[in-house]
């Protein structure tokens, strides 16, 4: 092997081993003060990141390690959850998803152009303010043991149909940016196709494996039901990609299908080496992504700070609002669980700085809300999960 090739997969290891190293760290830290464990995992990545001590810079490899780690994160909740559930609670998750993208659509327009901006970058900053990182709130409902309750389960179903208009909007905001108008048919068309997709896995997947359950342990294909589960879930999130929708839909779907077969095998022990390895690399990333340099005046902070209060709020009310009918206890529970951007802020800046549609300061300011709103939340979701047993 030549020298230069072994040391880039020598740089490639240590950097893998500091991460996972300062992820779990953080996370025997934050369990020990009764904190939500993945807050110690996004500060670990701050620390370890450029932001800090420089040990470690977001890469591609450690970018694949991450998107793994929420694949698998969200794999492990489908496992969690059952079509039946989510039919329970289908129109209030529904109505909680689209008055979630609304509000802080609108908010993030206004925003826009209070600060002068044009068009297509008032869009932008909208769509950052829309979708729900459903990876970070479903790990904390898993952390608290309350991912059964009913309105945990309309924030995972509310999350998707945010991530489903989000990714409407960006098509909007981009088309919007690349030619200054935006072509209805095919938005139609990949909304159509989303939603196709959604209900024919969901419905077709586990019908199938409710009527041939040993299909996960059919003798000629695997030993055990870990193979065909992950080739399960890796080939549903790849599709989804492949057709415009987050991969974590895919990821999701495939462990809710596969979780119809939970009484007939022990699949959530298969998993749990993945769920165990894997996630810490995703939270540890968005830590690794905070950049303290780019927020370094004063009017940036002061941005900032406008920013989270718009993106906590818009999302909060329009989530609470869908929840009402609740009550108001589980409906604020399902607002403050909808708040965190995690990942979802990130990607669609990201999108916005490599069209030239956002700048640096305002990449930065992105980041960083998604960032803190993710801080945020699990502490409030803890308390707010005590206080009362929610039905």
């Amino acid at each position: 092997m030549p020298i230069a090739a072994s040391s880039g997969i020598a740089d490639i290891l240590t950097d893998l081993f500091v991460v996972l190293l300062a992820a779990k760290l953080g996370d025997e830290l934050f369990r020990r003060i009764r904190q939500p464990t993945i807050v110690g995992e996004i500060l670990a990545g701050v620390l370890v990141g450029p932001a800090v001590f420089g040990l470690v810079e977001p890469g591609e490899v450690l970018e694949v390690f991450a998107e793994l780690g929420v694949v698998f994160l969200l794999f492990w909740v489908g496992l969690e959850t059952k079509l039946s559930d989510l039919r329970e609670v289908g129109p209030t998750a529904l109505s909680v998803g689209v008055l979630g993208v609304v509000i802080p659509f609108a908010g993030g327009i206004g925003i826009g152009a209070a600060l002068g901006e044009t068009t297509a970058t008032s869009l932008f900053i909208g769509a950052a303010l829309v979708a729900t990182s459903v990876g970070i709130t479903s790990a904390v409902l898993i952390d608290l043991g309350v991912l059964e309750r009913r309105a945990s389960r309309i924030i995972l179903g509310a999350a998707i149909v945010d991530d489903i208009l989000a990714l409407l909007l960006v098509a909007v905001a981009a088309g919007v940016a690349a030619e200054g108008g935006v072509d209805i048919g095919a938005i139609a068309a990949t909304a159509g196709i989303a939603v196709a997709f959604v209900a024919f896995v969901a419905l077709g997947g586990t019908k199938l494996l409710q009527k041939r359950p040993a299909l996960l342990h059919a003798p000629r294909f695997s030993e055990s039901p870990l193979l065909p589960a992950v080739i399960v879930c890796l080939g549903l999130a790849a599709l989804a990609s492949q057709i415009g929708l987050a991969a974590i839909i895919g990821a999701f779907l495939a462990g809710m299908v596969i979780a119809e077969t939970r009484d007939q095998s022990p699949i959530e022990q298969e998993v749990a080496p993945l769920y165990a390895f894997f996630p810490p690399f995703f939270f540890a990333f968005i830590g690794l992504e905070l950049s303290l340099a780019a927020l370094g005046d004063f009017d940036t902070l002061l941005l900032l700070a406008g920013v989270t209060v718009l993106a906590v709020l818009t999302k909060f009310a329009g989530a609470y609002l869908g929840a009402m009918r609740l009550g108001r206890r589980d409906a604020t529970f399902v607002g403050v669980g909808m708040v965190p951007r995690g990942e979802v802020g990130i990607i669609v800046a990201g999108i916005g700085n490599a069209t030239g549609v956002i700048d640096a300061q305002l990449f930065a300011i992105i980041v960083a809300m998604s960032v803190l709103t993710t801080l945020l939340v699990p502490p409030v979701l803890r308390r707010l999960a005590v206080a009362e047993p929610s039905t």
